[in-house]
């Protein structure tokens, strides 16, 4: 039994997920989180990722939301058709290791399989550690080199690739 629940986002979630990346964000040195500059579709998340053809959702706990994640088209030129792409991976540093981020990315998974998807492809800043670890428990593998954002925070992404017809889970 779980304690949050995994429901679609509204238009309405944008701050609380804007709360959860600015968090994220002031746990490495030299993340800026400029919500105006980097982030206007938080004003409306759902409908910004229902215009790609994506969802996101959140997870909800006693406090609010304490977790997000959408699954999207993507847009690598390099993807095979059909591939989807994870974005928006953040968890509240309280509900970690408590197993919110595999419910999302269970929610996303079982999506992209619904549709079809040959693959889920994400990216993720190199400073970002943990969640390279839970990216390979779940079952991806780094891809080639990082890519430079020119963002206000100098980031560097590395990508990430799952096909979804190879085991995804590697418990531990």
């Amino acid at each position: 039994m779980t304690d949050f629940l995994i429901r679609p986002a509204t238009d309405a979630d944008g701050d609380a997920i804007a709360v959860l990346i600015a968090a994220a964000f002031a746990e490495y040195e030299g993340c800026v989180f400029d919500r105006a500059a980097e982030f206007p579709e938080l004003d409306a998340i759902a409908s910004h990722f229902n215009a790609r053809g994506g969802t996101i959702w959140v997870a909800e706990g006693a406090d609010g939301v304490i977790g997000s994640m959408a699954l999207a088209p993507t847009r690598d030129a390099d993807a095979p058709a059909g591939a989807q792409e994870i974005f928006k991976v953040y968890v509240a540093a309280a509900a970690r290791r408590r197993g919110v981020a595999r419910a999302l990315f269970d929610t996303a998974l079982a999506r992209a399989q619904a549709a079809g998807a040959p693959e889920i492809r994400l990216w993720t800043d190199t400073r970002f550690a943990d969640a390279h670890r839970f990216y390979e428990r779940c079952g991806f593998a780094r891809l080639g080199t990082a890519r430079e954002c020119h963002d206000l925070s100098a980031t560097w992404e590395y990508s990430y690739r799952l096909p979804l017809g190879a085991a995804r889970h590697r418990e531990g």
